[in-house]
Parts: C-alpha cells; structure tokens; sequence
C-alpha cells in the first residue's frame, strides 16, 4: 500500500476527539484510509467525518483546514497520508 503526504495536524480536541489538519499538499474524502504519523503517533484509520466550521463535508481540496474525527490522540506537527492501494 502507498501512502502519500495530504498534510499536518495542527491541533487537537480531546473531548469530541478531533484533529484539525491543515491539507498543504493533497485532497481528502469521506471514505479514505488515512495515516498519522508523527514521535509519538502511529494511527490508522478510515475517514468517517470531516467539517470545515462545524459544517459536515464529504471532501476537502488542497489548501482546506478541516476537523476530522479521530480513534485515538493525535498531536500537533503529525504528519497525515492518504493510503492507496
């Protein structure tokens, strides 16, 4: 499986367990697989939800900083890649 660099975590929300991911380099959907990555990090997951100002999205294009709910912690600086097969 190829994993591809879309963009960086910049913060995160413990309660509704939320990372805010700046997307510099690449797009997302509902529906990818994803990874994040960072010292402490290792994550990998579906894409279940995403929102840009707590307004419910099915894709972002580069450039977007969007919430996406997350299984686990993640931390600001991971990294985040888009996994294809």
């Amino acid at each position: 499986m190829a994993e591809t660099k879309v963009g960086i975590v910049f913060q995160y929300f413990s309660k509704p367990q939320v990372a805010a991911v700046r997307l510099n380099d690449g797009a997302l959907k509902v529906g990818d697989s994803i990874h994040i990555l960072g010292n402490t990090t290792d994550l990998k997951q579906h894409v279940d939800s995403m929102q840009v100002h707590n307004q419910p999205i099915t894709e972002a294009p580069v450039g977007s900083e969007i919430g996406i709910r997350v299984e686990d912690r993640v931390r600001p600086n991971d990294v985040v890649y888009k996994v294809t097969e």
